[in-house]
């Protein structure tokens, strides 16, 4: 499972795509990332998979077509029922991880005119580059086709400053540094960027002991600050996915926003935890970042203090302690309607990062099929809430706007409440989420030596609730 770092990750390497060369453009060669797009006004009709590549992007199925790909690579409609360029996506990750290193190096040859077939063909460029602006104006990205979805929790920061919330004298459970905790979410409501989000109803908490509950809308929406892990070939029912090989089954990574209903949550998840609190919708950025291109910016596991219990073998292994973690900035804005009505900039709510994550995706993909559950390609694991151990790094509202600080020395826990709210430049105040807000959420990793990659944005306004 040790990440391969290779000439495709030279940082002197460049595109005869200039703005691919730009320093601070999420899609330099270095990266290729794959996404699907529907469209009927460009140069193709219907879904294809697309890399962006500087301030264009390229089209793998007119690659494909144009015999510059060939099937051993990249096959076109081969995979099941789903549109084409989900297909195409879904078969670039059910190939061998030898198969999808040679499809990086042959579109990095590609795009930087090593193979000058493209570079040198004016019509062929045509046909293949297109405009990313003309893409995100006409275009439509398809959402991850995934067929089932879970959610971890591996933040310790996150799950202590939530547990310290509720019980102060006792913030994580017996289980949390044994286990990687999750639960079964809702694939059929995971959502693509620039989707939506219409506030949810249900049953909340009565104001009283021993009262009814309410019913109603949301009164207390949040966000949740997540990276997504793509599976890419999964495993038979009854095997498990050993941790040496857990990186293989990775196709990459997107940022996810978890959206959480507060009150609802609070009401429900006794005894068997989230339901639907968070089943009314999920947020997928369109860019698969493979793990490929994450490669030089991988960094240990985080590491435990000499209290901490050491995982059980199966989770465990010295490439996984020295590589497991992945060193991405995340970060978390906000717009609300009278800001955009302004002509206001959104505003940086926190910053994060997700090698700050207690637990690995590797051993999050080990622990998930240990009993023999089968992961398939295209399924999709959350990371749980990203929160890091200051207050700008929280991950959520619920953490940001609360005032106490379990990581202090001493321990500030105020119990209940009490918190301070967010302020916007129009005088607004947000402790959750209001509607007409715009929550946008961004990735990238830097490191010396190595060109700065980036995830794209994920993107989502909350509409009102339906009448009740």
């Amino acid at each position: 499972m040790a990440p391969i770092i290779d000439e495709t990750h030279d940082p002197k390497l460049e595109s005869w795509v200039e703005s691919a060369n730009e320093p601070g453009t999420d899609f330099p060669i270095q990266n290729l990332p794959y996404s699907v797009w529907n469209t009927t006004n460009l140069n193709f009709q219907g879904d294809h998979v697309l890399v962006p590549i500087g301030d264009q992007f390229l089209d793998l199925d007119e690659l494909s077509e144009a015999k510059l790909l060939n099937e051993s690579l990249f096959q076109p409609f081969h995979y099941g029922d789903l549109d084409d360029g989900a297909r195409s996506l879904m078969a670039i990750a059910q190939s061998p991880i030898h198969v999808r290193r040679s499809l990086r190096k042959r579109l990095v040859a590609l795009l930087s005119g090593e193979d000058a077939s493209l570079r040198d063909d004016s019509k062929l460029r045509e046909r293949c580059l297109i405009s990313r602006e003309d893409v995100l104006n006409d275009g439509v990205p398809i959402c991850i086709q995934s067929r089932d979805y879970t959610d971890f929790y591996a933040s310790l920061h996150h799950a202590t400053n939530v547990g310290s919330m509720f019980r102060p004298d006792n913030p994580l459970l017996p289980n949390y540094k044994h286990i990687p905790i999750g639960y079964h979410g809702r694939a059929s409501s995971i959502v693509v960027s620039g989707t939506d989000v219409r506030r949810p109803v249900g049953q909340q908490a009565p104001t009283e002991d021993g009262g009814s509950p309410g019913f109603g809308p949301c009164k207390l929406l949040d966000y949740e600050m997540e990276m997504g892990a793509i599976i890419a070939q999964g495993n038979e029912l009854g095997e498990s996915i050993s941790i040496e090989d857990a990186e293989d089954h990775i196709l990459g990574m997107c940022i996810l926003n978890d959206w959480s209903a507060r009150d609802l949550q609070k009401w429900e998840y006794v005894p068997l935890g989230p339901f639907l609190a968070k089943n009314f919708a999920s947020t997928v950025s369109p860019y698969v970042v493979t793990m490929e291109a994450l490669a030089p910016f991988r960094c240990g596991a985080f590491e435990r203090d000499g209290s901490d219990p050491q995982p059980l073998p199966y989770m465990d292994s010295e490439g996984n302690r020295e590589s497991g973690g992945i060193d991405i900035t995340v970060e978390v804005w906000l717009s609300s309607a009278q800001m955009r009505d302004k002509g206001m900039d959104p505003i940086k709510l926190s910053q994060g990062s997700f090698k700050d994550m207690y637990w690995t995706i590797a051993q999050m993909v080990t622990h998930h099929t240990v009993n023999g559950c089968n992961l398939q390609p295209g399924d999709l694991l959350g990371s749980g809430t990203i929160s890091g151990p200051t207050r700008g790094a929280r991950g959520s509202l619920l953490e940001l706007t609360w005032d106490g600080d379990p990581f202090a020395e001493p321990p500030v826990l105020v119990p209940g409440t009490q918190r301070t709210p967010i302020e916007l430049p129009t005088g607004e105040e947000r402790k959750f989420l209001a509607d007409g807000d715009e929550v946008i959420m961004k990735a990238y990793c830097e490191r010396d030596g190595f060109r700065r990659i980036g995830f794209g944005e994920c993107r989502g306004i909350i509409t009102p609730a339906r009448s009740v």
